[in-house]
């Protein structure tokens, strides 16, 4: 990142800007910095200003306790800033939840595309969360960032041999590094559905996107959250999964942007 601004609470949030048109924000999820969305920056600034940035708490951005989802909004709005007082969002996984939520608030905000935001689809799912929250909030108030971190990758499905396998891996220490971020996307969740009221105040166009190959339940999630948006629009890519790839989702985003 080259460039820093600050939020309304004085947290400095490191930022890339690209390209030149209008302007387009692209935001991360869990356990992640701007570095695992910066692929799409690429293709799409041929056409817009693209900002990548590291979500408080993360990478080379700072943080402010105590958390609150309204601060990451007041991040976002801190960007839009930077870029002339209006831009698109995109946002993946929880990331998704948080421009979502970035858009109900009011913030000067053109369009919406998010990618397989994981909400509960059903009661059981919805269960799942809620122990999640429980076992995540107690191993970061107990300082045991590795295990917050295994909590997390259950949680995403992840064979116990394979979590257990990269507990052992190089890129540990950086995991445990920003685990206690993973609170801060679990609040952008809220209670795990999908907050249809949130998204029928929503005006602007939402593009809710999913991978063709991605679980039935994500693809169901991509759908509802077209469906309670005013404005919405549901689109699957062939062959995707969450791990999208983003030469395959550029041109799409190019297009809803371009609108």
């Amino acid at each position: 990142m080259d460039k820093k601004t600050l939020s309304k609470d004085g947290t400095s949030i490191a930022y890339r800007r690209t390209g030149q048109g209008p302007a387009v924000i692209l935001v991360s999820g869990a356990m992640s910095t701007g570095a695992t969305v910066a692929p799409l920056a690429g293709p799409l600034s041929r056409h817009f200003t693209v900002v990548v940035h590291d979500r408080r708490g993360r990478g080379e951005s700072g943080d402010t306790q105590p958390y609150e989802v309204r601060r990451e909004v007041e991040d976002l709005a801190a960007l839009i800033d930077e870029v002339g007082g209006e831009a698109s969002l995109y946002g993946v996984s929880s990331g998704g939840a948080l421009v979502l939520e970035a858009a109900a608030s009011g913030l000067p905000v053109r369009r919406v595309a998010v990618y397989e935001v994981p909400y509960a689809m059903d009661e059981d799912a919805v269960r799942q969360r809620r122990e999640y929250t429980a076992r995540l909030t107690e191993a970061l108030g107990q300082g045991r960032p590795g295990d917050a971190v295994e909590h997390f990758l259950r949680l995403t499905g992840l064979a116990e041999e394979m979590i257990q396998g990269a507990r052992q891996s190089p890129m540990w220490a950086a995991m445990e590094s920003i685990a206690p971020s993973l609170a801060y996307d679990d609040a952008c969740m809220g209670d795990g559905r999908v907050p249809r009221d949130k998204l029928a105040s929503l005006t602007l166009p939402v593009l809710s996107l999913a991978g063709g190959a991605s679980p039935a339940w994500m693809r169901e999630a991509a759908k509802e959250i077209a469906g309670a948006a005013a404005r919405g629009t549901y689109r699957s890519l062939e062959d995707q999964t969450h791990v999208v790839d983003p030469n395959v989702l550029a041109p799409v985003l190019a297009e809803f942007f371009a609108d």
